[in-house]
């Protein structure tokens, strides 16, 4: 880890992605102590010296960010692009001694996420992905009341939203699954501390949808410790609208919680609301563990490795959609290790894929920084 990165002023980075994203980045790096964009990477040039101009800062730009970061003095990249693009950033930084905290999904596929994880450990970097929606005060109060109500028997969440994004949501096969519910089912991991062994899913899109592919779906997850979770909404549901985070109920051996997703949860069960630590929330959030978590050398809760599960989720659900069959989520994965070890095409990220022997090596990785 390099030396700037165990002082206490802001983190230099570079960001990489100058669209929409890009931008809420910037503004979060405006109000944040814990990291400052020293540099721009995108392939237009032209957008990445506009937009710094238009939020007032003065950076190095250009199209390399092994370049740019040596010209700046950034330490570390935080990675903003596409889904697609994720992999070629991650990997020139990682290679180039830069720790990555990259935007989710960390990839399209299982099997580009296996080859990831592979390839942080072989740069022997940070890989963390920013799965923002861990970083509310109020899911963390969630969080503490469910382990006071003891064993967790079901968690259900309703999400609704009618948003007119445009662009490439409207086209994807899957909007709701693929961009928006991997957070709620990674929150559901988070609340459970458990991780998912089997789903059952349906999607449809209603005959108003705005969108291409399906906007609608209900997924049933079955997790290790027994608990069951329900996820069910739409993105095309206008009027009486959920939170951003969904609708919440925790149902638990010794009493019930809710949550609207915005407020305090409401329990019974428990006295009164235990406290919790405040801080940033979002990607904000996300920001802060990753500047944590190098200064003091652990491993990010949302670390590739552990990330992983949550990206399953999403695969699996998709598949079940799909075949209308329930998915064993172990079984999947370890046939997409599998064609991640046939498919990778550097020689040192395969052999190290090889040496996992399965997807079981996931469990307990530590990242030596």
């Amino acid at each position: 880890m390099s030396g700037a990165a165990d002082q206490q002023g802001a983190l230099p980075v570079v960001l990489v992605g100058a669209g929409n994203m890009g931008r809420n980045w910037i503004r979060t790096f405006a109000s944040s102590p814990d990291a400052r964009v020293v540099g721009i990477v995108d392939l237009d040039l032209e957008l990445a010296a506009r937009v710094a101009r238009e939020e007032s800062l003065d950076v190095v730009i250009g199209s390399s960010v092994s370049e740019v970061a040596a010209r700046s003095g950034a330490v570390a990249v935080v990675n903003v692009t596409v889904p697609a693009a994720h992999r070629p950033v991650n990997e020139e930084a990682l290679f180039a001694g830069l720790p990555v905290l990259c935007e989710k999904p960390i990839a399209p596929t299982l099997v580009d996420a296996l080859q990831q994880a592979a390839l942080a450990e072989v740069a022997g970097g940070l890989l963390m992905v920013s799965q923002s929606r861990r970083f509310f005060t109020e899911l963390t109060r969630l969080r503490a009341v469910a382990d006071r109500l003891g064993r967790v028997g079901a968690i259900t969440t309703e999400f609704y939203k009618a948003p007119h994004f445009g662009g490439f949501r409207d086209r994807m096969e899957q909007p709701l699954l693929v961009d928006m519910a991997i957070h709620q089912f990674d929150m559901a991991r988070y609340l459970l501390r458990a991780d998912p062994v089997t789903v059952s899913c349906s999607s449809w899109n209603p005959a108003w949808s705005w969108y291409d592919g399906d906007a609608s779906a209900t997924a049933t997850f079955e997790f290790d410790d027994g608990a069951r979770y329900t996820f069910t909404g739409s993105w095309c549901a206008p009027g009486r609208e959920t939170s951003w985070n969904g609708s919440w109920r925790v149902s638990a051996e010794h009493g019930t919680a809710v949550w609207d997703g915005d407020g305090a949860p409401e329990a019974d069960g428990i006295d009164e609301l235990p406290d919790v630590p405040a801080g940033p929330e979002e990607i904000a959030g996300s920001l802060a563990e990753f500047v944590r978590c190098l200064r003091s050398g652990e491993t990010p809760q949302s670390e590739i490795h552990r990330n992983i599960p949550s990206l399953a989720m999403v695969e699996a659900a998709v598949l079940s959609a799909e075949t209308g069959e329930r998915v064993d989520l172990p079984q999947l994965l370890e046939r997409r290790y599998a064609e991640a070890v046939r498919t990778e095409r550097r020689a040192d990220v395969r052999e190290q894929l090889e040496q996992w022997g399965s997807v079981a090596h996931l469990r307990g990785v530590e990242v030596v920084q």
